[in-house]
């Protein structure tokens, strides 16, 4: 399972979802509209992956994927990549 947050340059506007399909395969859905033309993502087709964080369960998945939409915060999610730890940090607490 994985935790995935994608970007639109366009839209200027992060998606952050989960899944147990790989990231590319699942941006590839988003892009293809596989999940409906209603939903979020298919406002604009340049989504590109931002980052993924591989996880042991679908619950660990959805925890962090939850979290990080609590935040509220493009810059918190943008230091998700500049700073690893803060990953590592995520992965334990939302640990099984």
């Amino acid at each position: 399972y994985y935790c995935y947050i994608l970007y639109s340059s366009i839209l200027d506007r992060y998606y952050t979802g989960s899944t147990k399909l790989l990231p590319d395969e699942r941006l590839k859905n988003h892009v293809l509209e596989y999940y409906g033309k209603s939903k979020f993502t298919s406002k604009t087709k340049d989504w590109l992956l931002f980052y993924s964080i591989e996880c042991q369960s679908k619950q660990q998945a959805q925890n962090i994927e939850k979290h990080i939409k609590s935040m509220k915060s493009k810059t918190y999610i943008r230091n998700l990549k500049v700073f690893p730890e803060i990953t590592v940090k995520l992965l334990l607490r939302f640990s099984n």
